[in-house]
């Protein structure tokens, strides 16, 4: 059983460092963005607590910074909680946003985002969240708010339609006091007051969503316009390195048109 085992892991390195050969040396996106999908079924498949599910997805979110570090990613965004996820059962929520506050104290003193210069930004409607999590998501903010090489930002009490209303109730506050006319706004005025504003690059190269579910859930609805979309079967918290591999090699072998 063991020498099995064994050479089941020495293929899967193989595997990787074939799959790292590809990608390292082809056209990388410079904006990933992922649905951090599964949490809960990963849990339920091994009779364990939905929250365990959570806490395990939480520790992959500090190996995929990593490896995308290790890529040169610039931007990642990551879906981690939507407006929709407040219906959860009370335990459930207080449990998965337990889990965000950690990971976010966490990134405080995390050695990778202070020497990578990586600026931590929270999208999404944080006035929704509990007192403690806003007052830790400020620390983060403000401790990386002078970093400009990468960016890591999480979509907390995110919704895209909420982020489009967002942003419209914004632009008409600015025309009613006189500031924009009407004929001003553009798509480029549009993008200005989106969530993601502060990003060089807003619209995603490539979004993955685990778990095997084919949809977006409202997740960056205006910026995923020419945005690659990469579907994996597997849970989030059983994501592995060789599956971002996976998926940007994906994303390279497709032609990129723009409507051209």
């Amino acid at each position: 059983m063991l020498k099995t085992l064994l050479s089941i892991f020495g293929v899967y390195k193989l595997y990787e460092k074939w799959l790292w050969y590809q990608v390292e040396s082809g056209r990388k996106p410079e904006h990933i963005a992922i649905i951090l999908d599964g949490n809960r079924r990963w849990a339920s498949e091994l009779s364990l607590n939905p929250w365990v599910g959570h806490d395990y997805g939480g520790e992959k979110t500090e190996e995929l910074l990593e490896w995308c570090l290790d890529l040169g990613v610039k931007s990642i965004t990551l879906y981690a909680f939507s407006t929709e996820n407040f219906q959860r059962s009370s335990r459930e929520v207080k449990e998965i946003l337990r889990v965000i506050e950690k990971k976010l104290g966490d990134l405080l003193t995390d050695e990778r985002i202070h020497k990578n210069k990586v600026r931590v930004k929270v999208i999404g409607r944080p006035g929704l969240l509990p007192k403690s999590l806003q007052k830790m998501i400020e620390r983060v903010e403000k401790a990386t708010k002078d970093y400009d090489e990468h960016f890591l930002n999480l979509a907390l009490a995110y919704g895209g339609r909420a982020e489009i209303v967002d942003a419209t109730r914004k632009i008409a506050a600015k025309v009613k006091d006189g500031v924009l006319a009407p004929d001003e706004i553009d798509e480029e005025i549009f993008e200005g007051h989106l969530y993601t504003s502060h990003l060089s690059k807003q619209d995603p190269d490539l979004i993955i969503r685990t778990s095997g579910e084919e949809r977006l859930s409202g997740f960056l609805l205006w910026q995923c316009a020419y945005s690659e979309l990469c579907f994996l079967d597997v849970y989030w918290p059983a994501f592995r390195r060789i599956d971002l591999l996976r998926a940007i090699r994906t994303y390279q072998m497709r032609k990129r048109r723009f409507g051209q």
